[in-house]
Protein backbone atom coordinates (compact mmCIF):
# COMPACT_ATOMS: atom_id res chain seq x y z
CA UNK A 1 0.00 0.00 0.00
CA UNK A 2 1.49 3.20 -0.84
CA UNK A 3 1.28 6.11 1.08
CA UNK A 4 -1.12 8.26 -0.89
CA UNK A 5 -3.83 5.30 -0.35
CA UNK A 6 -3.63 5.01 3.39
CA UNK A 7 -4.27 7.94 5.95
CA UNK A 8 -3.03 7.96 8.94
CA UNK A 9 -5.74 7.66 12.04
CA UNK A 10 -8.31 5.84 13.48
CA UNK A 11 -9.31 2.23 11.62
CA UNK A 12 -12.10 3.32 9.05
CA UNK A 13 -15.40 1.56 9.18
CA UNK A 14 -15.60 -1.42 6.24
CA UNK A 15 -16.97 0.59 3.33
CA UNK A 16 -19.55 -2.29 2.80
CA UNK A 17 -21.27 -2.09 5.98
CA UNK A 18 -21.99 -6.06 5.70
CA UNK A 19 -20.02 -8.97 4.26
CA UNK A 20 -19.64 -12.42 3.90
CA UNK A 21 -17.01 -15.08 2.57
CA UNK A 22 -16.81 -18.41 2.89
CA UNK A 23 -14.30 -21.26 0.97
CA UNK A 24 -13.52 -24.89 1.64
CA UNK A 25 -9.56 -25.39 1.51
CA UNK A 26 -7.10 -28.47 1.42
CA UNK A 27 -6.09 -29.28 4.18
CA UNK A 28 -2.86 -28.74 3.89
CA UNK A 29 0.04 -25.69 4.78
CA UNK A 30 -0.53 -24.35 1.21
CA UNK A 31 -4.39 -24.47 1.79
CA UNK A 32 -3.96 -22.69 5.42
CA UNK A 33 -1.62 -19.90 3.29
CA UNK A 34 -4.55 -19.47 0.73
CA UNK A 35 -6.97 -19.40 3.45
CA UNK A 36 -4.97 -16.71 5.56
CA UNK A 37 -4.01 -14.58 1.62
CA UNK A 38 -7.72 -14.82 0.66
CA UNK A 39 -8.80 -13.46 3.83
CA UNK A 40 -6.65 -10.64 3.77
CA UNK A 41 -8.01 -9.25 0.25
CA UNK A 42 -11.76 -9.52 1.67
CA UNK A 43 -10.63 -7.33 4.13
CA UNK A 44 -9.06 -5.02 2.54
CA UNK A 45 -12.26 -5.22 -0.33
CA UNK A 46 -14.20 -4.53 2.98
CA UNK A 47 -12.40 -1.60 4.03
CA UNK A 48 -9.47 -2.72 6.29
CA UNK A 49 -6.70 -1.95 4.48
CA UNK A 50 -3.55 -3.91 4.59
CA UNK A 51 -1.34 -1.36 6.36
CA UNK A 52 -3.37 -1.44 9.56
CA UNK A 53 -3.11 -3.66 12.77
CA UNK A 54 -6.88 -4.38 12.51
CA UNK A 55 -6.21 -5.81 9.42
CA UNK A 56 -2.82 -8.05 10.71
CA UNK A 57 -4.70 -9.30 13.65
CA UNK A 58 -7.34 -10.34 11.60
CA UNK A 59 -5.43 -12.24 9.34
CA UNK A 60 -2.99 -13.83 12.00
CA UNK A 61 -6.26 -14.67 13.55
CA UNK A 62 -7.12 -16.34 10.27
CA UNK A 63 -3.21 -18.06 9.84
CA UNK A 64 -3.29 -19.39 13.52
CA UNK A 65 -7.21 -20.76 13.00
CA UNK A 66 -6.34 -22.57 9.38
CA UNK A 67 -2.94 -23.98 10.42
CA UNK A 68 -4.99 -25.61 13.45
CA UNK A 69 -6.99 -27.11 11.39
CA UNK A 70 -5.06 -28.58 8.99
CA UNK A 71 -2.11 -29.79 11.78
CA UNK A 72 -4.95 -30.85 14.09
CA UNK A 73 -8.66 -31.42 12.28
CA UNK A 74 -6.90 -33.09 9.74
CA UNK A 75 -9.10 -36.16 8.33
CA UNK A 76 -7.52 -37.34 5.19
CA UNK A 77 -9.38 -36.56 2.01
CA UNK A 78 -11.02 -33.78 3.97
CA UNK A 79 -11.01 -30.20 3.54
CA UNK A 80 -11.69 -27.18 5.91
CA UNK A 81 -13.96 -24.36 5.86
CA UNK A 82 -13.24 -20.43 6.23
CA UNK A 83 -16.26 -18.34 6.66
CA UNK A 84 -15.32 -14.57 7.46
CA UNK A 85 -18.65 -12.03 8.12
CA UNK A 86 -18.06 -8.51 8.68
CA UNK A 87 -21.10 -5.49 9.76
CA UNK A 88 -19.67 -2.29 10.94
CA UNK A 89 -18.68 -3.36 14.50
CA UNK A 90 -17.27 -6.94 14.42
CA UNK A 91 -15.68 -9.05 12.53
CA UNK A 92 -16.50 -13.39 12.55
CA UNK A 93 -13.84 -15.59 11.64
CA UNK A 94 -14.76 -19.65 11.25
CA UNK A 95 -12.83 -22.78 10.73
CA UNK A 96 -14.85 -25.35 10.46
CA UNK A 97 -12.60 -29.12 10.11
CA UNK A 98 -14.42 -32.62 10.69
CA UNK A 99 -12.38 -33.96 12.91
CA UNK A 100 -14.43 -34.57 15.62
CA UNK A 101 -12.12 -34.23 18.63
CA UNK A 102 -12.60 -31.19 21.02
CA UNK A 103 -10.28 -27.97 20.49
CA UNK A 104 -7.02 -28.53 22.86
CA UNK A 105 -6.57 -26.20 26.19
CA UNK A 106 -4.70 -23.24 25.32
CA UNK A 107 -1.57 -23.17 26.55
CA UNK A 108 0.15 -21.46 29.20
CA UNK A 109 2.16 -18.26 28.44
CA UNK A 110 5.02 -20.36 30.25
CA UNK A 111 4.71 -23.48 28.59
CA UNK A 112 8.20 -24.82 27.27
CA UNK A 113 7.05 -26.20 24.16
CA UNK A 114 7.81 -24.99 20.88
CA UNK A 115 4.35 -25.22 19.93
CA UNK A 116 1.04 -25.06 20.85
CA UNK A 117 0.21 -21.43 21.65
CA UNK A 118 -1.47 -20.84 18.26
CA UNK A 119 -4.74 -20.41 20.56
CA UNK A 120 -3.27 -18.43 23.22
CA UNK A 121 -2.75 -15.51 20.22
CA UNK A 122 -6.12 -15.67 18.94
CA UNK A 123 -6.83 -15.29 22.87
CA UNK A 124 -5.35 -12.45 23.58
CA UNK A 125 -6.12 -10.91 19.61
CA UNK A 126 -9.84 -11.83 19.39
CA UNK A 127 -12.17 -10.05 21.73
CA UNK A 128 -13.96 -13.30 22.00
CA UNK A 129 -13.20 -16.73 20.51
CA UNK A 130 -14.75 -20.02 21.10
CA UNK A 131 -15.34 -23.58 19.16
CA UNK A 132 -18.76 -25.76 18.86
CA UNK A 133 -19.20 -29.26 17.22
CA UNK A 134 -19.91 -28.65 13.58
CA UNK A 135 -23.70 -28.18 12.70
CA UNK A 136 -23.85 -29.62 9.26
CA UNK A 137 -21.94 -32.59 9.49
CA UNK A 138 -18.67 -34.29 11.39
CA UNK A 139 -15.92 -31.62 13.22
CA UNK A 140 -16.07 -28.69 14.86
CA UNK A 141 -16.03 -25.14 14.53
CA UNK A 142 -13.67 -23.16 15.79
CA UNK A 143 -14.85 -19.33 15.70
CA UNK A 144 -13.34 -15.74 16.85
CA UNK A 145 -14.69 -12.26 16.63
CA UNK A 146 -12.52 -8.70 16.75
CA UNK A 147 -14.83 -5.61 17.46
CA UNK A 148 -13.20 -3.25 15.14
CA UNK A 149 -11.62 0.27 17.19
CA UNK A 150 -14.30 3.37 17.15
CA UNK A 151 -14.83 5.55 13.83
CA UNK A 152 -12.75 8.79 13.28
CA UNK A 153 -13.56 11.45 16.02
CA UNK A 154 -14.27 9.52 18.24
CA UNK A 155 -10.83 8.21 21.04
CA UNK A 156 -9.44 4.90 19.47
CA UNK A 157 -9.35 1.74 21.39
CA UNK A 158 -6.90 -0.13 19.35
CA UNK A 159 -3.86 1.28 17.58
CA UNK A 160 -4.49 2.63 14.13
CA UNK A 161 -4.22 2.31 10.68
CA UNK A 162 -0.47 3.76 9.38
CA UNK A 163 0.19 4.54 6.26
CA UNK A 164 3.71 2.47 5.48
CA UNK A 165 5.65 5.67 5.62
CA UNK A 166 4.37 7.08 8.51
CA UNK A 167 6.50 6.77 11.55
CA UNK A 168 5.05 4.57 13.89
CA UNK A 169 2.66 6.14 16.88
CA UNK A 170 2.79 5.64 20.58
CA UNK A 171 1.42 2.27 21.32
Amino acid sequence: MNSETAAPGPVPRPTNPTGHFTMRFSSTPRGARLARRLAGQRLDAWGIPYDCDTHHALTLIVAELAANAVRHGLVPGRDFRLALACDAVTVRVEVTDTRTEAVPVVATPTDLRDTGRGLLLVEHLADRWDWHPRRDGPGKTVWAEYVLPPAAGRPAAAPSCRSSTAAPGPR
